[in-house]
């Protein structure tokens, strides 16, 4: 494989609720090579899944410098990278933000590679993006589902 090779990830989150079941469902192409990812939980946000499925996806790495294209139907995570708003809750202590356990868990992976998010229309045409809202959706009504630890212990917050 070429190490110029770019590698292309969709993500999409889902919660039943919100707060409610939720899930996250990611797929990872590179090149010929694909792998789908998913997890359900039993309390969380759309917003958290979102967020988690970009985490998921970049912790699935084993090398560093990539060249990445995220998709995604969230445009909480796009705008908060694409237009600087994560850099600023930094600065200000992420003061009134939620999800801070997860921008903070995000924030070095991100540092890692080289990433453009792009934004997709959701529940549309893109087969990728529907295919990562159908293993977000299926693993928030699965079984084995996880606690969502950051959003339990900061929900009455």
């Amino acid at each position: 494989m070429a190490a110029n090779q770019q590698l292309i990830i969709y993500t999409d989150g889902s919660a039943r609720g919100n707060p409610g079941r939720g899930g996250y469902g990611v797929v990872l192409i590179w090149g010929p090579v694909r792998k789908e990812l998913s997890q359900g939980y039993r309390m969380t946000t759309n917003n958290r899944m979102e967020l988690l499925a970009v985490i998921v996806a970049l912790e699935a790495l084993t090398k560093e410098g990539l060249t990445i294209t995220i998709y995604t139907d969230s445009q909480y995570v796009v705008n908060s990278v694409e237009k600087g708003w994560l850099w600023n809750w930094v600065k200000t202590g992420f003061k009134d933000k939620k999800n801070r356990d997860l921008w903070e868990r995000f924030i070095p992976l991100f540092k890692r590679h080289r990433i453009r998010f792009q934004w997709v229309k959701g529940h549309a045409t893109n087969p990728e993006n529907n295919r990562c809202d159908q293993l977000a959706t299926e693993a928030a009504d699965g079984g084995h589902l996880l606690q969502d630890v950051g959003y339990e212990q900061n929900a009455g917050s």
